[in-house]
């Protein structure tokens, strides 16, 4: 799947809060390697090495586009590489961080054990997941992918609420594997600027798959469609458009030795 770092980084600060809160519950005090898995442009990754500053830190993602322009941020103990989160060994790792990237792995429950394992002792995950699939920015776009129009080019592609796990399904999980945890969930309310701002936000995440598959026309043309809806079902108010930003944290800790 092709992304736009461009695009994705549109309303930075907005998508910027779920990382920091993330970090912020982990409580590694001298990590030696720290790393961002599904680092994407690599903004966020060069904050670790700012948090933890004896640390090794490593992005890794597997978007060519995401890892050439993380490389602007490489330097120092920074370093970013391309690979895919499915061949990623957390041996020798003492921080793991997956922010916004476990809900584009479908075996991501099974890699959680895996990684809760190879952990060295005394380390840590941490990962956020979106829990809106059932929302409206999410749900109106597989009704129309589904639709008579679309269906045969879009049938099946979007995701749906299985995609992630509650957050008792992944305490669980993760208590199982050994770890100390700590799962909840939290909904920003984002106030966003602009025409079309819910279709702008989507356009760097959610809707990638869609427009992978589409041509530029045919793009244009479901974007119409999909954003005439979503603009009923997100009006613009006298401060700006609210977007409800449902998000589920998982912060776990290994035992040491």
């Amino acid at each position: 799947m092709h992304w736009d770092p461009a695009q994705y980084s549109l309303f930075g600060a907005e998508r910027r809060r779920p990382f920091f809160d993330l970090v912020g519950q982990v409580g590694a005090v001298n990590p030696r390697r720290v790393v961002d898995l599904g680092c994407g442009p690599g903004t966020l990754t060069a904050t670790l090495a700012e948090r933890w500053p004896t640390a090794a830190v490593l992005g890794v993602d597997s978007s060519r586009e995401m890892i050439a322009e993380a490389v602007g941020h490489a330097g120092g103990r920074v370093e970013f590489a391309l690979g895919d989160a499915e061949d990623f060994s957390a041996v020798g790792v003492d921080v793991l961080v997956g922010n916004a990237l476990l809900q584009w792995v479908p075996t991501h429950r099974e890699l959680l054990v895996r990684w809760a394992g190879e952990l060295e002792p005394g380390g840590w995950i941490a990962f956020q997941v979106p829990a809106n699939f059932g929302s409206p920015s999410h749900r109106l776009m597989r009704e129309v992918a589904e639709s008579p129009r679309w269906h045969d080019r879009l049938g099946g592609v979007l995701r749906h609420d299985s995609t992630v796990a509650e957050p008792a399904e992944y305490l669980e999980l993760l208590l199982g594997a050994g770890l100390r945890v700590a799962a909840w969930r939290t909904e920003y309310q984002q106030l966003l600027p602009g025409p079309d701002p819910v279709l702008e936000w989507v356009r760097g995440t959610g809707l990638r798959p869609v427009l992978d598959r589409l041509s530029a026309a045919e793009a244009a043309d479901f974007e119409a469609e999909y954003g005439a809806l979503l603009r009923r079902a997100y009006p613009r108010g006298a401060f700006g458009t609210v977007f409800p930003f449902l998000r589920t944290f998982v912060v776990a800790e290994k035992p040491g030795e």
